[in-house]
């Protein structure tokens, strides 16, 4: 019915444009036409007045004109005004005339000016007038010779004759002529429409009855019964598609509905139901064969390698990658690829949004379009990215590449089968995501979102083995509060909490993201720099520092407090061999900084740990 609905859409809108058309061009000729009119009206009244006037000056009564041009003013009713000027060179030779023959307006000096017709309009919402002014030129045929009564060259302009027309009844005229043929199209249109509705209803009925059973047919079921109130060759068409759907039904229509309940994506489609029947049996015995051996997987990265070795294996992929998508970050990381580089743009792994087949969630052919994704630089050949979702957190998208358009044919066939396994494997995927997640919860600090001193522990020997094999160096850094415990007493715990949350927002926004930030213990706090010099370090520090100094904290009762704190610094492997010998010459450091005065940064020498008067 939606295809009903835009049918008569259609034709009201091109009936509705044409009818709008000849409006406008009705609208158009009536305008013209009154203004024409009046033209004309305006062209003979000077033309008389043109004439009288000659006549009046042959005759030597000049003086006499005002009678003559009242006259013509009040004998026409549409001439609501008439009037006459002087050029300059007659005013000059005969004077100014009558007061009333002076320049009214611009456009009677425009006209004595230019020796050119200037005809205006003004409109308002009760009248329409058409303003003309209309040259006199001196000339010398057709009548008294101008130049033997004037001291004027022939084509001079000797004055004008400005008139002004009332052509409401026109434009009055005009809109009731097009108020008629605007209703005359809107019942034209009610009634083709009202006609295509009665003949096109049935039809439209019959093609969404069709529709159903085909969309029925789709997944495997063949028991619909086509029905129409339409005679003739289309109830023939519906009689014979009963038939031949019930014969399918009967056939292989049930097996195959039943088997395909089992296969969430459904499966490779064939002409032979037998062979169907084969694949769908072949694909879900793998299938569950696969989701039982991920069940027991630990990690995702395992049950990801499981579906690598899917694509390896039984589908025979030469070349691919595969990709885990954040979706709230809008990052993309590249989990494996069989050799060589990606052949997408680097850029696309900091804004996943460029990916086509992830921003679509459809898979993406190149041979569907020439460049169909922009970010991939893969001359000479050819791929297809097949996207997955997993939950609102998390995608996949599995990248193929092919020299060959018959290897891209093949690997289109089997789209469909690859799409099974993700969503075989999805639950369980998003089981590790969330046990990841909890214990991810359980390595961080709720208060600032920092890990804390449980996650150092698990991880602090990983970090100091691979920082060995890698030639890593760390500066840690210790931080305390000054006077931390006065907070608590004089102003609660509430105001302490909200001291030690600026904390962590201060450390997210002072260091990088392959830098890490440690709640250790109350108000302490243990900052790792990956790989800083001595200068990154020192100004690391110092914008901590600063940045925390200025902080003001509202203590209630329109009061406000600012804290200080105290940092230590020492480096691995510089000054211990371990991280934890480390951290705990950072802490000595910080001690140093405590009982020297507070409010300072302070790096570890040796001899601190040696000396109890520097401590």
């Amino acid at each position: 019915m939606q295809t009903k609905s835009k049918l008569l859409l259609f034709v009201a809108l091109m009936l509705l444009g044409l009818g709008l058309a000849t409006i406008v061009n009705v609208s158009l000729n009536f305008r013209e036409y009154s203004i024409k009119d009046a033209t004309q009206r305006a062209t003979m009244a000077a033309a008389i007045v043109k004439d009288g006037l000659t006549a009046h000056m042959v005759n030597g009564i000049m003086d006499k004109r005002s009678y003559f041009l009242n006259q013509i003013s009040s004998n026409n009713d549409k001439i609501k005004n008439l009037w006459i000027v002087r050029s300059d060179k007659v005013i000059k030779q005969y004077g100014k005339g009558f007061n009333s023959e002076t320049v009214r307006d611009a456009i009677d000096e425009e006209v004595l000016k230019t020796g050119e017709t200037v005809q205006k309009i003004s409109e308002s919402t009760e009248n329409s007038m058409l303003r003309i002014t209309i040259p006199y030129k001196a000339t010398v045929a057709n009548g008294p010779n101008c130049l033997s009564c004037h001291n004027v060259q022939r084509g001079d302009t000797l004055g004008a004759i400005s008139m002004e027309f009332d052509i409401t009844d026109m434009r009055n005229a005009g809109m009731f002529t097009i108020l008629k043929i605007l209703g005359i199209n809107l019942l034209f249109i009610v009634i083709v429409l009202l006609l295509i509705n009665h003949y096109v209803t049935p039809y439209m009925e019959l093609f969404s009855n069709m529709q159903k059973g085909i969309r029925k047919a789709y997944k495997g079921d063949f028991s619909y019964e086509f029905t129409t109130k339409v005679k003739g060759d289309a109830k023939n068409i519906v009689d014979q598609l009963n038939t031949l759907f019930r014969k399918m039904q009967e056939t292989f229509g049930d097996i195959k509905y039943n088997l395909a309940t089992f296969i969430p994506q459904g499966c490779v489609s064939s002409s032979d139901p037998l062979h169907e029947a084969k694949t769908i049996i072949g694909e879900l015995s793998d299938i569950y064969k696969f989701k039982k051996t991920i069940e027991h997987d630990l990690t995702k990265e395992i049950v990801y390698q499981r579906i690598i070795d899917v694509l390896s294996n039984k589908y025979k992929l030469s070349h691919f990658a595969f990709y885990e998508i954040d979706t709230l970050k809008a990052t993309r990381k590249l989990i494996y690829i069989s050799n060589g580089k990606s052949v997408c743009n680097d850029k696309v792994d900091e804004e996943a949004s460029l990916c086509r087949a992830h921003r679509t969630n459809t898979a993406v052919i190149s041979s569907e379009f020439v460049n169909l994704c922009r970010e991939c630089s893969c001359e000479g050949l050819e791929y297809i990215c097949i996207p997955f979702t997993i939950n609102d957190e998390n995608s996949l998208v599995i990248s193929i590449t092919t020299k060959e358009k018959n290897e891209l044919n093949r690997v289109n066939s089997f789209i469909k089968s690859i799409e099974n396994y993700l969503e075989a494997a999805k639950p369980v995927i998003e089981s590790k995501i969330l046990m990841s997640k909890l214990r991810d919860t359980s390595l961080r600090d709720a208060m600032t979102g920092l890990y804390n001193r449980r996650f150092l522990e698990e991880f602090i020997d990983t970090f100091a083995n691979q920082a060995k094999r890698d030639n890593t160096t760390y500066s840690v850094l210790m931080l305390d509060v000054d006077f931390f415990k006065k907070v608590n007493d004089t102003y609660g715990h509430d105001v302490g909490d909200i001291v030690i949350a600026k904390i962590g927002e201060v450390l997210r926004s002072s260091i990088r993201e392959s830098d890490l930030a440690i709640r250790y213990g109350g108000e302490e706090f243990v900052v790792l720099l990956h790989n800083a010099t001595d200068e990154g370090t020192k100004m690391i520090a110092s914008k901590i520092h600063s940045e925390f100094s200025k902080l003001i904290f509202d203590v209630g009762n329109g009061k406000t407090i600012q804290k200080t704190m105290s940092i230590g610094i020492s480096k691995f492997p510089k000054d211990g061999d371990t991280i934890w010998k480390c951290i705990k010459y950072a802490d000595t450091a910080l001690y140093v900084a405590k009982t020297t005065g507070r409010n300072k940064i302070v790096e570890y020498k040796p001899e601190m740990s040696e000396d109890e008067n520097l401590r």
